[in-house]
């Protein structure tokens, strides 16, 4: 897998919740971002299991993402992430990146994997970025598909 057309990838279909009226919109980048314009998604951190299956057949990736929402105050900002980290939902984060799964026997995000799963949600708090508080949390996502590709 060519990690950094994945990231892309995942990055372009969290563009796609729909966040409530007077929100904005999501913004989302591959990258850990110098400054962010919230609410904000981006993939950070990731590990890869290499060789899951002989001959480079199959690595296993899991990928680290982290959404802020600015703090205009406490309780909007915190149910505008909740929208984002719920399990369905037009603004569900795992809705619309799972989307990216594509139809039963097609390649994930657009042939770049085998297939990618919204595994869970984490570190839901306080987080500082560029010197800006926000309040956020981190989605952890498997992605496998070939290892010699």
């Amino acid at each position: 897998m060519q990690m950094s057309a994945v990231r892309e990838a995942i990055a372009d279909a969290a563009r796609l919740v729909v966040l409530p009226p007077g929100i904005g919109k999501l913004t989302s980048t591959g990258y850990v971002p110098d400054a962010v314009t919230a609410p904000h998604f981006f993939v950070g951190e990731y590990t890869v299991d290499f060789d899951k299956a002989m001959g480079r057949g199959l690595d296993e990736v899991e990928l680290t993402c982290r959404v802020l929402v600015g703090r205009a105050d406490d309780k909007s900002a915190q149910v505008t992430l909740d929208g984002l980290l719920s399990g369905a939902g037009p603004a569900s984060l795992k809705q619309a990146i799972e989307a990216a799964r594509g139809a039963p026997g097609d390649y994930a995000l657009g042939g770049l994997a085998h297939d990618l799963h919204v595994k869970r949600v984490q570190g839901y708090r306080w987080y500082e970025h560029q010197g800006t508080q926000y309040v956020g949390a981190e989605l952890v996502i498997t992605v496998i598909g070939e290892g010699s590709a």
